[in-house]
């Protein structure tokens, strides 16, 4: 599991550089991946949403825009990483631990969650307290990195170990933030195992969407009606 202080201080080194470093490493896959996660939260009709390790903002601003009747709500515990959130137009946010938050239990319709669950501590302690911050009938999102299989695997591996760091370094001036994502990647439970991880935490119905032949995986769980 990513250790916490590595994670702040790699994250805060970066702040003001990731937003661009995602769209080129990505090569601009990551919007298509935030536009197809909002067609499955658009169909939750949620009334509010917390984006939980929210980071600049990328999908939470993109569900404020997509759409303006959801209350949305960023959280992140990077400050630096808030205020360029702040910076691009996202004004209702506040800085906290994803593994725990000082809500009320039950007090959102939905939770998002896009490339942060892989790097928190403890997944499924970060699960569970999204599960209880859901309303019954609640809805989670999970966007996130995952490892194709097949063909691809041999070389995207290549990229994600050998080519991906270096390009990352030369945007954002410094590499080891991104030294350790290849491995978080490949540790990171993808497809059947996340699906079995959410419902041990408590999901009803969980899904998994792979996106890009596997590079990306959207996952979906409901916190069950009273």
């Amino acid at each position: 599991m990513p250790d916490p202080k590595f994670v702040h201080a790699a994250f805060s080194s970066i702040a003001s550089r990731y937003v661009t470093a995602n769209h080129v490493l990505s090569l601009g896959a990551d919007v298509l991946w935030r536009e197809r996660a909002i067609k499955i939260i658009s169909e939750w009709k949620p009334r509010d949403l917390l984006d939980i390790a929210t980071g600049t903002g990328d999908l939470a601003l993109a569900i404020q825009k997509a759409m303006p009747e959801v209350a949305v709500q960023g959280t992140d515990f990077c400050r630096p990483m808030l205020d360029v959130a702040v910076q691009r137009g996202l004004s209702n946010v506040f800085e906290a631990d994803a593994m725990n938050l000082p809500l009320p239990d039950a007090c959102f319709d939905a939770a998002t969650v896009a490339f942060g669950l892989r790097n928190m501590e403890d997944y499924e302690r970060a699960l569970r307290e999204f599960h209880r911050i859901l309303r019954p009938g609640g809805h989670l999102l999970v966007l996130d990195f995952s490892m194709p299989e097949g063909l691809l695997a041999k070389p995207y591996r290549f990229y994600l170990h050998r080519i991906l760091p270096r390009i990352a370094g030369l945007l954002t001036g410094n590499a080891g933030a991104y030294d350790y994502l290849g491995e978080s990647i490949e540790q990171f439970p993808r497809g059947e195992q996340f699906k079995e991880l959410l419902q041990r935490c408590g999901y009803a119905m969980p899904t998994a969407l792979p996106l890009l032949c596997g590079i990306a995986t959207i996952y979906t769980g409901e916190k069950a009606a009273l």
